[in-house]
């Protein structure tokens, strides 16, 4: 199976120390041969079982009973998810203005008291407020607490879990968007990428089970790594959750980007057609699934193109205080100002009760943009991207990174490889995307033969985009033969001494910039046709970016291929791919230096269609 390596490798760094677990509950570690111990999650009996009837201003007038309480602890994070936040951050509301640990506290004891009986506690990033093992603490000491969750990026997660299991923690999800590392501060702005996978070792160790990796799919960027995650599944407990992109302040959303439920389980039947549809809990988000002899299962949040509205038991509490009944909708009422007022507990709950009793009964202004889904793209996009660091202490062109994309699996090699810390500052990267790939040998990337020159490029007299009367035309490729397409770009980056010096030896703040402008350069490749009007869409079978260091005039030289088989030529997608991976690298040191050039971005050679081949001299 394709997926196997890297699951392997993945399991090999995860595995040390876990064991079994058949509960959904943390347990202790026992000594070998010594049966496993539950943990008790609460220090009396629950009143989930209380013959009461459910509480009115918990009940909305579709009669959902709200038994589910997100409550946000900052709105602080120490990532800057691309699809979340814009990278400067957002506006942060005054201190002052924040629910203190005594307010939480108290919108808990009331809440739980009327019938909830999960909560969970997110952001932000709930595990960077200080006081966050504390009120874990006093929220396991109330009665009919059930669970108390937490929803964290993990990168705090190994050196606080002990702590907060002792407290109380019973549920954990993660949140990781690739398996990739350089991919990894691509997508977060941010390292810590290792951090995260320790604080899923660390999960699995304590316990926990399944630990929950959400995931967010977008298309482009990471909807080629479904099989790798599902792959993880096979020997660790994980519940990997695929959600559907969505559209949130400052992500700036585009539905072309929302991978769809139902493109991501055609993805995965193709690869384990025995995967079985396990049972959906009561008022469930996900729509869970399971390959027969796997240990964990995956599931799909299905927000945009099956909405679960009508089962909806969620409330959310903003981190100053604002009560929201949708996640979606933007009404909200300020617990905050009435608890301040001094309101009573009554007052109170007629204010829960009527914000509850307003909430729609679906989101519906978002599934209007969801009714036809985006087609599938071909499958050579979906191929996998792996990563392998060769940094040997010899010249420039034998130290490399390779991106391969090629019916494989992520590199886990490169996750130890980064955890061992094998950095040395020359570097010499390239990428390619391959489909005959070998998935289970991991090799450097090997020089592509040059094209054989079939005689020099006619001219045209006619701009081919314009028409007879000289307005704007696409040209009608549908007659043309498929044959061959290969094309080569390239592109220089000035830098200067200073930055040329942070790249080399991989110190700059925003992190790995020659492997940032890699992914550019793979994605800007592939999207062509989405930034150049007039082109056509090319389904790539190979790209390859290779980016080395000019010492002798601080610079980095680029050079793009790209191949394809069909009726038109690649050079506009190697040119475009040199061109964003030189932007790429501006924008990485723009903080270094404003005085660096972007120069010689151009065609080197094309080989292939009826107007015969092209080599720069």
């Amino acid at each position: 199976m394709a997926a196997q390596p890297v699951s392997r490798v993945v399991r090999r760094v995860l595995r040390a120390g876990v064991r079994s677990c058949s509960s959904g509950g943390p347990v202790t570690q026992p000594c070998p041969g010594e049966p496993v111990v539950e943990v008790p999650s609460r220090p009396r009996p629950f009143l989930g079982e209380h013959a009461a009837p459910f509480s009115a201003f918990l009940t909305d007038s579709f009669g959902r009973r709200h038994s589910y309480l997100r409550i946000s602890l900052t709105e602080r994070c120490n990532l800057r998810c691309q699809y979340c936040m814009p990278e400067e951050g957002v506006p942060l509301t005054p201190k002052a203005d924040l629910l203190t640990t005594e307010e939480i506290l108290t919108l808990a004891r009331l809440f739980v008291k009327e019938g909830v009986d999960k909560i969970r506690l997110t952001g932000g990033e709930p595990l960077i407020r200080p006081d966050v093992v504390d009120i874990v603490a006093q929220l396991r000491r109330l009665e009919g607490l059930r669970t108390i969750g937490i929803t964290t990026n993990g990168i705090n997660l190994a050196r606080l879990l002990p702590q907060l299991q002792k407290a109380g923690l019973s549920a954990i999800n993660i949140s990781l968007d690739t398996l990739v590392p350089a991919k990894f501060e691509f997508i977060v702005r941010r390292k810590g990428f290792h951090k995260v996978m320790e604080g899923i070792h660390k999960a699995i160790e304590l316990g926990y089970s399944p630990v929950k990796v959400n995931c967010v799919v977008m298309r482009g960027l990471n909807e080629d790594e479904l099989l790798d995650f599902v792959a993880l599944t096979e020997g660790l407990p994980l519940d990997v959750r695929f959600i559907e992109y969505m559209p949130f302040d400052g992500n700036k959303w585009n539905f072309k980007k929302m991978v769809s439920y139902k493109e991501m389980l055609d993805t995965l039947q193709q690869q384990w057609p025995e995967l079985e549809k396990l049972p959906e809990e009561e008022s469930s988000t996900a729509k869970a699934f399971k390959i027969p002899g796997f240990r964990g299962q995956v599931s799909f949040i299905t927000s945009m193109s099956e909405h679960f509205c009508g089962t909806c038991n969620r409330l959310r509490i903003t981190a100053d205080g604002n009560l929201k009944v949708c996640l979606f909708g933007n009404s909200e009422v300020s617990l905050r100002d009435h608890l301040r007022a001094g309101a009573s507990e009554e007052e109170l709950l007629r204010v829960i009760g009527a914000a509850v009793g307003r909430k729609k009964r679906q989101h519906a202004e978002l599934f209007l943009m969801c009714q036809d889904p985006p087609p599938a793209l071909p499958s050579t996009f979906r191929n996998s991207l792996r990563v392998q660091v060769l940094r040997h202490r010899v010249s420039f062109s034998s130290q490399m990174v390779t991106l391969r994309k090629g019916g494989g699996v992520p590199q886990a090699p490169l996750v130890a490889q980064r955890w061992l810390g094998s950095i040395l500052p020359q570097r010499h990267f390239s990428s390619h995307l391959d489909s005959d790939a070998n998935p289970k040998c991991l090799s450097p990337a090997e020089p592509q033969a040059p094209a054989a020159s079939s005689g020099p490029l006619p001219d045209s007299d006619q701009l081919t985009h314009v028409d007879t009367e000289g307005r704007m035309a696409m040209v009608d490729v549908g007659r043309k033969p498929d044959t061959e397409r290969v094309a080569v770009a390239s592109a220089v980056v000035l830098l200067g001494p200073v930055a040329f010096k942070l790249i080399q030896e991989n110190q700059l703040k925003k992190g790995d910039a020659l492997a940032v402008a890699q992914l550019a350069g793979i994605q800007a490749a592939k999207l062509t046709s989405q930034l150049i009007p007039l082109c056509h869409h090319v389904a790539l079978s190979h790209v390859q970016v290779q980016l080395e260091l000019d010492s002798a005039r601080y610079a980095v030289v680029i050079q793009a291929s790209c191949r394809a088989r069909g009726p038109t030529g690649v050079e506009m997608e190697a040119l475009t791919s040199a061109a964003v991976a030189a932007l790429a690298l501006y924008d990485m040191c723009k903080a270094v230096s404003r005085d660096i050039v972007m120069a010689e971005i151009k065609l080197v050679s094309k080989t292939g269609g009826q107007r015969g081949d092209f080599h720069r001299m």
